[in-house]
């Protein structure tokens, strides 16, 4: 495949660079045999390629991603023809990628990359609503997920940010046709759900006719989300989603969503009643959790610790759907990475909620439906485009 960059002049710098995204390709070509040699686990670190137009933040990323055993920087680049090139010389496990760039913008190269010879991305995005909707673009165009631009300065986000990062990268190596083989790491420590809401009380809830959908979901989860919610209709049951994405995109998500679904869609704030025909995406960076009042479900959305590495968390919104909703919730878990929600679905069954796993055919990555599964958590595990059928089924019996 040739790359065309049409409108440069031949013999011009930014044509000399242009001619380095044809050399990679040919690389990129001739380093299959070296790819699946590695996904074969016989290379112990993900290589990591940076690419954004601030030092500061490269060098920040770096000593993020570097922090990590599982993980090496093996180069940074400040625009996309710097990165061709470096990629030439060696093609990298997953690339970070900044979304505006001097010379050609990160949309425009992941374009280019997914075309020719994909290498998982994750985007690197700034904390404004402005440009949302182009990053959100960026997982329909291939990305495997979104993170934020480390803010400076504040340890705890830091912090965070390193925890969010790092994971990140592990989940987009794994998100691709073929499993990679990993050796186990130590999993670092993490908060329960207790940190926000103890466990639900033993007794069931009785049944009633108004019922509550709840929904966790993290890599891959912006595909699997829509499949699942345009095949709604109007009457369906209140649903509440948590989708692991940084603050401000969650909006920009489900204003996207309900331009497309039938239902409405919209992200969650403080207090929202849980409605037929209606969908909340909790905020992201903020927790959301189910509560109830009489004979009306409602969202409470609040600050707190990362819990299983994650705000919002899906155990925090599943634990609180086992102890305010029992059996007259449905839980549904979907492609993501880690264990996120798996204990929380196994009390939401116990509480009496009949519980669905999206299937590992149909993941990007089979991490936290099969953490679910392997727990004993849920009742079927069914193919993404068959959960809205046994969501409309179950609450209706």
């Amino acid at each position: 495949m040739i790359i065309n960059f049409t409108g440069v002049p031949e013999g011009s710098t930014v044509m000399a660079e242009a001619l380095c995204f044809q050399a990679a390709e040919r690389e990129w070509a001739r380093s299959a045999e070296q790819r699946e040699e590695k996904e074969q686990g016989m290379r112990k670190k993900i290589r990591v390629l940076i690419v954004d137009d601030s030092a500061v933040v490269r060098q920040t990323l770096k000593e993020i991603l570097s922090s990590d055993p599982a993980i090496e920087v093996i180069g940074t680049a400040a625009d996309p023809y710097i990165a061709a090139r470096k990629i030439n010389k060696e093609v990298p496990d997953v690339i970070t990628l900044d979304v505006e760039m001097p010379r050609m913008d990160g949309i425009t190269f992941l374009r280019k990359v997914m075309t020719q010879h994909p290498i998982p991305v994750v985007m690197c995005s700034s904390l404004t609503e402005k440009g949302c909707d182009t990053t959100l673009r960026a997982l329909e165009y291939g990305a495997v997920d979104i993170i934020l631009k480390p803010r400076l300065g504040a340890k705890k986000f830091l912090e965070e940010s390193r925890i969010t990062i790092c994971d990140a990268v592990k989940a987009a190596v794994r998100a691709r046709i073929r499993p990679i083989s990993l050796r186990p790491r130590p999993v670092e420590k993490k908060l329960s759900a207790d940190a926000m809401i103890p466990p639900p009380v033993s007794r069931a809830m009785i049944r009633t006719t108004d019922r509550v959908t709840v929904v966790g979901a993290s890599t891959g989860g912006t595909e699997a989300l829509r499949v699942f919610l345009e095949a709604l209709p109007l009457d369906s049951s209140g649903i509440v989603i948590v989708q692991h994405m940084p603050e401000h995109f969650t909006r920009a998500f489900a204003q996207r969503l309900n331009d497309l679904c039938q239902i409405e869609v919209k992200e969650a704030e403080n207090g929202d009643s849980v409605l037929r025909g209606r969908a909340l995406i909790g905020p992201g960076n903020r927790h959301i959790l189910l509560k109830r009042s009489g004979a009306r479900y409602y969202v409470e959305v609040k600050d707190g610790p990362l819990v299983c590495r994650h705000r919002p968390s899906v155990d925090v919104l599943f634990r609180s759907a086992a102890r305010y909703a029992g059996p007259n919730a449905v839980g549904v878990i979907m492609t993501g990475m880690g264990d996120d929600g798996a204990q929380g679905m196994l009390e939401m069954k116990q509480a009496g909620a009949y519980t669905i796993a999206q299937d590992e055919a149909t993941c990007v990555v089979f991490g936290m439906p099969n953490e679910a599964i392997k727990r004993g958590g849920v009742d079927s595990a069914l193919p993404l485009e068959a959960i809205a059928r046994a969501v409309m089924r179950a609450n209706s019996a």
